[in-house]
């Protein structure tokens, strides 16, 4: 039987401590060969709907599986079918849209305690989301955080946010009016948008700052300007393969120089130590996130781990055997 657990079950077991750590040896999984992961791939319906669809395998955590998810004028809905990688049987389907947010901020956390400066005490955060909440919440968990800047294009959005997050932190955060003021003086640069256009502008960029750009995932979008991503001494991706699909970010700066790639750093080679990120303070360092598949089957692999230790989630009877004597027939 599978184990079925909604987003309720995941709230109730999922924390960013725990998902920054299994995240972070996810991407050791990566370095080290024992874990696999296949790009994004999408499903256009034009004028209705897209179905998205990733996979990953951990032989290491004995778990496989895919992030399934929708997005329409109606909404996002995510499911995680998680897969035995021994037998092959379907262990779990688990609702995924809070285990996304809080694996996606986790992944930021993760590159910003391997790449940011240690010094790093200030944060800039442009976007008002929820996901920009569990990006400045794992960065917190990373740095011992002093201020933080919030800019969204709705004041009073940016101020319920601004409070709702200094409360959560314990951390003086301002609403900003711009954009810019968000990113003068800022350590550590949160971009957690939906715009299509650059949001940072390279010249407004600190000496040292560490930027978690997770905003753009498609190839039309980005949220740094060329200036921005020139300005960058080491660039990091969870998936090289996946941002050469995804990643606007860079792909409108590369265009057609495949050179340009090879200088691209993966993440899981910085935290498996084959790669320092950086050398001095005045080093500038992107993660440009897409979110992988074995971030969250690693994830998922252990929610379901404690839902059946904790007894949650009901059971979903799915490929039993017929019972019936050899014969039968369906009336």
């Amino acid at each position: 039987m599978a184990l079925l657990l909604t987003e309720s079950d995941v709230a109730a077991i999922l924390t960013m401590p725990m998902a920054l750590e299994l995240v972070e040896e996810s991407f050791r999984h990566l370095a080290h060969g024992t874990a696999d992961v296949h790009p994004r791939r999408r499903l256009h319906i034009p004028g209705l709907s897209y179905l998205h669809y990733m996979a990953a395998a951990d032989a290491t955590a004995g778990v496989m599986g895919l992030k399934i998810y929708t997005s329409s004028r109606e909404g996002l809905r995510f499911l995680v079918p998680l897969f035995s990688t021994r037998s092959g049987d379907l262990l779990a389907l688990i609702e995924a849209d809070y285990l996304g947010q809080i694996r996606t901020g986790a992944a930021s956390g993760v590159a910003t305690k391997w790449m940011a400066r240690e010094d790093a005490k200030s944060v800039g955060v442009i976007g008002t989301g929820s996901q920009a909440k569990t990006q400045l919440e794992a960065v917190a968990a990373t740095r011992p955080l002093e201020s933080a800047k919030v800019f969204g294009r709705d004041k009073d959005r940016r101020e319920a946010w601004a409070k709702e997050m200094g409360e959560r932190l314990k951390l003086p955060i301002s609403p900003v009016a711009t954009a810019e003021e968000a990113v003068r003086g800022a350590s550590i640069l949160i971009t957690a948008t939906t715009s299509q256009n650059p949001v940072v502008e390279g010249k407004w960029l600190e000496p040292g700052v560490h930027i978690n750009a997770i905003g753009a995932n498609f190839p039309q979008k980005r949220e740094l300007d060329s200036n921005a991503i020139g300005r960058c001494d080491l660039i990091a991706v969870d998936s090289r393969e996946q941002a050469k699909i995804e990643a606007g970010d860079l792909l409108q700066v590369f265009g057609e120089e495949p050179l340009k790639w090879e200088t691209v750093a993966e993440l899981s080679e910085i935290v498996a130590g084959k790669l320092i990120a950086r050398s001095n303070k005045n080093q500038i360092t992107l993660f440009k996130s897409s979110g992988i598949a074995s971030e969250d089957i690693a994830v998922a692999g252990k929610i379901y781990e404690i839902a059946k230790q904790r007894g949650m989630g009901k059971d979903v009877p799915l490929w039993q055997k017929d019972m019936r004597p050899s014969g039968g027939r369906m009336i």
